[in-house]
């Protein structure tokens, strides 16, 4: 093996010798389909021979990680053994620059190290609705990484649907009205439900959350007892800026009430106006997007989805806008760890409250 600091542990389970001689040999890593015979779901990346310093060799190799991401939209990275959350991010700058702040939040996580988060804090019980991270902001991480330190018990996979399948999936006017209108988002921040504006804005004064509201595009309205209505008109379906191919990318079905659980729909609808509810999405007109609509919106997800359990040291690195994600419920621990990278933007008109 040669000496001790030739052979000392490096990210991921490899060894700093092999890493810093053989790091740009491609064949050190195999791609394989996900399940054999098929062409759907990420490309699993995985360890050809011992030692293989995953960061390293991502480091060298970032053009053929960037070739699979691009036609798969998704890959899994696994057999390279457990590290930490800072090899973790240490990963994610090799692969595509410096990770990323969590802003505008939709949902609750916190901070593990650096910009390194645990996924959503949401009850092991509750699923997790497909989605694009972000997507419903005019700013939004092109590549996104999860990690798991510890899979659960049960369940807990992260399934992913690729979007270029989903919007084909759709009806050629279902996705022509929202390639014409868009879609806004109606979101009010209280401390009763849902996340307050301090947390998804991540500060104290007011004036911090209007200056960004302006600079993205989004109409504010203050309310009575500190509480903050916004409103958002963004593109339902977008081009994928390296390879053209039209995607849909939005968070519609996510944020809409028909998709809540129906016991939290119900308490909801029965305690507050439509217009006071913590999220829901119209089209970008402001209309009433039709039940028939979302539930073609949802059966197109769920036909496009492919889910693979989780092991220990997993990573999966997902494009985005190419593939979205979710959440099945579980049983036991699960330790699932986030972060993202590459901001992309898109110019989009204010929404105008009446």
């Amino acid at each position: 093996m040669g000496s001790t600091s030739e052979a000392r542990r490096a990210p991921f389970g490899g060894v700093t010798r092999r890493a810093i001689k053989d790091a740009q040999q491609a064949s050190w890593v195999r791609a394989e389909p996900l399940e054999e015979g098929s062409r759907r779901g990420p490309v699993v990346l995985s360890p050809a021979v011992e030692g293989v310093d995953l960061v390293a060799w991502a480091r060298a190799n970032r053009g053929l990680i960037d070739g699979h991401l691009l036609r798969s939209g998704a890959i899994l990275f696994r057999g390279f053994g457990a590290g930490t959350a800072e090899e973790f991010e240490q990963l994610i700058r090799a692969v595509s620059g410096e990770p990323l702040d969590y802003r505008e939040r939709s949902s609750p996580r916190h901070r593990v190290h650096g910009r390194i988060y645990t996924s959503t804090d949401y009850p092991a019980h509750q699923s997790i609705f497909p989605h694009n991270e972000n997507s419903y902001q005019q700013d939004w991480p092109m590549k996104i990484f999860f990690y798991c330190q510890t899979p659960a018990e049960r369940g807990g996979e992260t399934p992913t649907a690729d979007t270029r399948e989903v919007l084909g999936r759709l009806s050629p006017h279902a996705a022509a009205r929202f390639a014409e209108r868009g879609c806004m988002y109606v979101r009010n921040f209280d401390r009763q439900f849902g996340l307050p504006w301090q947390t998804v804005f991540q500060t104290e004064e007011r004036a911090a959350v209007e200056a960004y509201c302006r600079a993205a595009g989004i109409a504010f309205e203050w309310r009575g007892g500190g509480r903050l209505r916004t409103r958002a008109v963004r593109p339902a379906v977008a081009a994928h800026p390296r390879t053209r191919e039209r995607v849909w990318f939005n968070h519609v079905a996510f944020f809409h009430v028909s998709t809540f659980d129906a016991s939290i729909r119900e308490g909801l609808l029965a305690s507050m106006a439509e217009e006071d509810l913590p999220a829901n999405t119209y089209y970008g007109d402001g209309s009433p997007i039709e039940p028939e609509v979302l539930d073609e919106i949802r059966d197109a997800y769920g036909s496009a989805t492919v889910s693979s359990a989780w092991r220990r040291g997993d990573i999966l690195l997902l494009d985005n806008m190419l593939t979205a994600h979710s959440r099945t419920p579980y049983v036991g621990e699960r330790k699932i760890l986030v972060g993202m990278s590459e901001p992309h933007s898109d110019e989009s008109p204010a929404a105008q409250l009446p």
